[in-house]
């Protein structure tokens, strides 16, 4: 189960009993920390904490705060900087980060099916990027849009109102759609009317879909991994014996495939790995995916004369592959890391699903030369 996962079953669980609960999100970050901008905790009354929103450093002192914000029904924006070594011992976080973090806490309120846990339920089933806009803090005369919050995906043209002021609302809806064609989530400040308010938009991404063509007990761990990752998995496999729910049941989808009908399948979008161990198979799906442009990434299970052997096959029935169409082949699948047992060669398969995902330069963390986190921050959705 992932992160966001765990976070809506608590959230379900406390709604039902309706006991209080409230929701810290980091929303800036300046420096160094163990969490990005769009890490999410659940806090209830009782002390029970759901996410993180650090390595278990700011938790303690934000859980203080969260039973404020329950009582007090205001949402309260937190700054931790562990740069100052006097203001980090005073908060107890005692980060040791070397970076300045921004929390933003949060009352929910269960009757508001557009409180912040609901929205982002919605995120959660979309197919596509949106942004995700919150107004952090607002002063004056719009200090009642504090904490008011909206959806936007790239269809979004028209009828946008979410301050009030035409002209604002203007400027805000094209930045958020810049912001979605970048990737890159941001907080800045907007003039509307005579007054300042606080912004963050956030970028959620759909969660990624992995295809594995192959349904034997090697395939189990890397499924069961990946969706504990927050990836929509599939499963797909000629023999109608291993291809079953009750081998593969926290998969999205089963499919029983034949040889033959392979031709006619319709193939998943996103990262498809090949490891049915029959050859035959494993060329059939390659025909039909290797230049297939929404397959961004083709793992192939075995060692490398083994995809040596099924790019010549493909050259010998008319399919020649361009540069592009030959970097998404990952053939031997996997990082290097003297992985043995199944368990371990879905370790190696997944590392290198996220290495590509996040465009990383896989290796020792002690080895880089630089920051570990890009500055230009993304929240996934993981459901």
């Amino acid at each position: 189960m992932s992160e966001l996962q765990r976070l809506l079953t608590a959230y379900d669980q406390q709604r039902n009993t309706k006991n209080a609960c409230a929701l810290a999100t980091v929303t800036e970050v300046e420096g160094s920390s163990y969490r990005r901008p769009g890490a999410r905790m659940l806090v209830t009354d009782n002390g029970q904490l759901t996410g993180s929103i650090s390595g278990g450093c700011l938790e303690g002192d934000a859980l203080r705060r969260a039973r404020r914000v329950m009582l007090t029904g205001n949402s309260e924006t937190i700054i931790y900087d562990s740069t100052d070594i006097e203001e980090d011992l005073q908060h107890g976080a005692q980060l040791g980060c070397e970076g300045t973090i921004h929390i933003l806490l949060e009352p929910i309120d269960y009757q508001d099916l557009n409180n912040p846990v609901e929205l982002l339920r919605k995120t959660s089933r979309q197919d596509h990027p949106v942004v995700l806009i919150t107004i952090l803090s607002a002063k004056n005369s719009i200090q009642n849009l504090s904490g008011k919050r909206i959806l936007i995906s790239d269809n979004q043209q028209d009828q946008f109102d979410f301050t009030g002021d035409q002209f604002s609302d203007r400027q805000i809806l094209n930045d958020a759609l810049s912001i979605l064609n970048s990737g890159n989530s941001s907080t800045q400040n907007y003039l509307i009317g005579e007054d300042t308010a606080h912004l963050f938009m956030e970028v959620i991404l759909p969660a990624p879909q992995l295809t594995i063509y192959g349904a034997g007990n090697d395939a189990q761990p890397l499924a069961r991994l990946a969706v504990g990752l927050g990836w929509r998995v599939h499963i797909v496999d000629g023999r109608a014996p291993q291809a079953t729910v009750q081998r593969f049941p926290e998969a999205e989808t089963v499919q029983v495939v034949k040889l033959a009908d392979l031709q006619n399948h319709q193939f998943c979008v996103g990262y498809a790995v090949l490891m049915s161990h029959n050859y035959h198979y494993d060329f059939a799906v390659l025909q039909q995916i290797a230049s297939y442009n929404p397959v961004n990434y083709i793992g192939i299970l075995g060692p490398k004369k083994k995809t040596d052997r099924l790019l010549d096959d493909l050259q010998k029935n008319g399919i020649v592959l361009n540069e592009d169409e030959s970097q998404r082949l990952y053939g031997p699948v996997g990082l290097y890391i003297g992985a043995e047992t199944a368990e371990e060669i879905a370790v190696a398969i997944m590392a290198e699903l996220l290495a590509v995902k996040h465009k990383a330069k896989a290796g020792f963390l002690r080895e880089l030369d630089g920051p570990i986190h890009n500055r230009n921050f993304i929240a996934v959705t993981e459901l």
